[in-house]
């Protein structure tokens, strides 16, 4: 069976590109500069109208006799911590947010945190000598999980798959249930199939199964029997048979389950599903899709087991 129209039912969703970890520190390292930078410019527009007002105001006060600490006047001593302030918070912004800014706490905390980490290592270590554990044998087991093996197919009501490579139908839903279920997954397909497509379906391993020995392809793995695809596809816990008709009649005889969209209707097909013997599968769980404005045609999704 062709997926073309599978892979092709909708448009990739446009994304935001992500910033670059790098360039965002980038950034919010400036922004913080032109804060402290913008706050220092502040600082010294005050000082240098708040210095020209204690003079004029010292100017009237001359009238009277003036405050004096340490036989200085008080405006004096005012402008003095004033300015003192103002040294500090340019010192603040061009010395120590530089040499003692992000990287270099980053750098304290690498170091207290790897000072941690030796001290956990240097006690765990006396421990193990003080109170060694008895000697254990280590049980190794298979694990319980089955592997199951799936055969994915759409079909209408008397088996039909496809005509000259292609569907007969669109069903976008359909389509998303086939992407939803083999994600992440091996798919197993005949080489018509696999040439059907535009480009490999994405987060997909693509296992190709012909019989032309020469047959060679850079995005999937070229096999020439079902049981070396099975075998290439070991790492995998559900592998999928997509396809097309010759390739799901080989999957027949080892496929653990069948995931089956049935089309209600008749079409004019070159290429049939393989006919379910009811006496080896059984149906746990079907779901109905109706007809709407997207689809043409009803379909149940259908779910067998081998019994």
């Amino acid at each position: 069976m062709n997926i073309k129209v599978r892979y092709m039912f909708g448009k990739k969703k446009k994304e935001t590109p992500a910033i670059d970890p790098v360039q965002k520190e980038m950034i919010e390292n400036a922004q913080r500069r032109i804060k402290e930078k913008r706050g220092l410019f502040t600082h010294f527009v005050v000082f240098l109208v708040g210095a020209v007002g204690l003079i004029i105001i010292s100017q009237v006060m001359m009238q009277v006799e003036p405050m004096k600490i340490l036989n200085i006047e008080w405006w004096i001593w005012v402008l003095f911590v004033w300015l003192l302030l103002l040294i500090y918070h340019a010192f603040k912004v061009f010395i120590t947010n530089r040499l003692l800014g992000p990287g270099w706490e980053k750098i304290q905390y690498d170091r207290l945190v790897q000072k941690q980490k030796d001290r956990i290592a240097q006690l765990e270590e006396k421990v193990a000598t003080a109170h060694p554990l008895p000697d254990t044998k280590i049980i190794t087991t298979s694990s319980s999980k089955k592997r199951i093996i799936t055969m994915i197919a759409a079909a209408g009501a008397n088996n039909e798959l496809g005509k000259d490579g292609d569907l007969v139908w669109h069903l976008p839903d359909d389509f998303k249930r086939f992407k939803s279920l083999t994600t992440g997954h091996h798919i197993i397909m005949g080489r018509k199939t696999f040439e059907s497509f535009p480009k490999p379906l994405p987060n997909r391993t693509h296992i190709i199964l012909t019989r032309d020995k020469n047959y060679k392809t850079d995005v999937g793995i070229v096999v020439h029997d079902l049981s070396t695809a099975l075998a290439a596809a070991s790492s995998d816990e559900e592998p999928f048979i997509i396809g097309g008709g010759e390739i799901y009649k080989l999957g027949l005889e080892v496929a653990d389950r069948i995931e089956l969209t049935r089309v209600h209707g008749s079409f004019d097909v070159d290429t049939y599903f393989p006919e379910i013997n009811k006496s080896n599968w059984k149906l746990i769980r079907t779901e109905n899709h109706p007809a709407d404005e997207k689809h043409q045609f009803a379909f149940d999704f259908e779910t067998w087991e081998r019994i």
